[in-house]
C-alpha cells in the first residue's frame, strides 16, 4: 500500500490547515481532554470550574494515517516539520475560528485560543491530563461557546477528538504492507471466522493444561476503546438488559487497554455477522450498544487483520 508524506505547498496561499473539527474516531487517535467540572466524559484531571475547554491534539507527527479515496488505499503522514508549519500559517491566517462538526456541519461560537508544540513529552504540560503524545506534537485548546456541541456531543460521549482540514500537497514515500481498512467478507468468510474462534477457544484451554504460555496483545486503535467506553458509560446512565456477560467483559477489557488473548481476538472477528445491526440507536434495541462493546467497527476489523498477521507470523 502506498505511503505519502503531506507537504505545505508555499505557492498555493490556501495549503495547510483551514479548519478544526471536532469528531468521534480521530484519524490520529488520540482522544482530547474535556475541561469542565464533574461530568464530562472524558475528564482526566480535576478542573474547580466548568471552563467547557477541549484541549488534544491536532496533529501527531510521523504517524500512518490510513485514507479511501474512490476505493483506493494509502496511508498518509505528516513530519515534525510540516506539523510546526502547519500550526504557524493557521494562525496567521486567523483560521482560529473555523471548526465542524464531523467535517461536515460548520459550527459558530468555537475558538481555538491555544496552541503550541510538544517540546518535551515528558515536561509538557498535555502529560497532566493524561495524554501520552510524541514531541512534536501540535496541541490545541479550543472553547466551546455553543452549547448544542457542548450538551449534547461532548457531555454525552459522542465526540472524542480532534480532526484537520485542509489542504495539502503529496509525495510517494514507499509502497508499505498496512491494513487497517474497513474489512467486507462474505458469508462464508463470516463462518470461517466462527469456526475459527471455536478453534482458539480449544488452543487457548489446551495451552492453559499444558502450562504453556501464549502471546497477548493491546495494539487495537483507539476508536475501539472508545467505543466500548460509550456502551459501558451508556449502560451505566441508562441501564441495559442487553448482551451476555461475555460481551461486557470483553467490553471492559478494551476500555481499560488490556492485552487480549488469540483465542479472544478471533471471538472478536467472528462478531463481524453482527455488523448488520451496527446502527441500531442504543435506545431502540441490543444491536448497536453490542457492536460498541465488543468495539465497533474498528474493533472487529483490527481483530480480523490482527489474525491474519498472527498467521503469517
Amino acid at each position: 500500500m502506498k505511503l505519502f508524506e503531506m507537504l505545505i505547498d508555499d505557492e498555493n496561499l490556501f495549503s495547510g490547515v483551514n479548519a478544526v473539527s471536532i469528531v468521534e474516531n480521530p484519524a490520529i487517535q488520540s482522544d482530547f481532554v474535556a475541561l469542565a467540572e464533574n461530568e464530562t466524559p472524558i475528564q482526566l484531571a480535576e478542573v474547580s470550574k466548568d471552563k467547557r475547554i477541549l484541549m488534544g491534539a491536532a496533529l501527531i507527527p510521523d504517524k500512518p494515517i490510513y485514507r479511501n479515496m474512490d476505493g483506493e488505499e494509502f496511508y498518509i503522514y505528516f513530519s515534525k516539520d510540516t506539523v510546526r508549519q502547519a500550526a504557524e500559517l493557521f494562525f496567521k491566517r486567523s483560521n482560529h475560528q473555523n471548526a465542524t462538526l464531523e467535517h461536515s456541519q460548520a459550527l459558530s461560537g468555537m475558538t481555538v485560543f491555544e496552541s503550541w508544540i510538544i517540546e518535551d513529552s515528558q515536561l509538557d504540560k498535555s502529560k497532566k491530563y493524561g495524554l501520552e503524545l510524541p514531541e512534536g506534537t501540535w496541541m490545541v485548546s479550543m472553547k466551546v461557546d455553543d452549547e448544542d456541541i457542548w450538551n449534547n456531543y461532548v457531555k454525552n460521549n459522542k465526540v472524542f477528538g480532534f480532526s484537520i482540514e485542509g489542504q495539502f500537497a503529496n509525495k510517494l514515500v514507499k509502497d508499505v504492507e498496512m491494513s487497517n481498512q474497513e474489512i467486507e467478507l462474505s458469508d462464508n468468510e463470516i463462518k470461517e471466522l466462527e469456526d475459527r474462534a471455536q478453534f482458539e477457544v480449544l488452543l487457548e484451554a489446551l495451552a492453559s493444561a499444558t502450562d504453556v504460555e501464549l502471546e497477548t496483545y493491546n495494539d487495537y486503535p483507539q476508536a475501539a476503546k472508545n467505543n466500548a467506553k460509550r456502551a459501558i458509560e451508556y449502560k451505566k446512565k441508562n441501564g441495559s438488559s442487553c448482551g451476555t456477560s461475555v460481551g461486557w467483559t470483553r467490553a471492559g477489557q478494551l476500555a481499560r487497554g488490556e492485552k487480549l488473548s488469540r483465542s479472544t481476538i478471533a471471538r472478536m472477528a467472528s462478531f463481524k455477522r453482527h455488523q448488520k445491526n451496527k446502527d441500531v440507536p442504543y435506545s431502540e434495541g441490543c444491536g448497536g450498544i453490542m457492536w460498541d462493546a465488543w468495539g465497533g467497527s474498528a474493533g472487529v476489523n483490527w481483530a480480523i487483520s490482527k489474525l491474519k498477521k498472527i498467521d503469517k507470523k
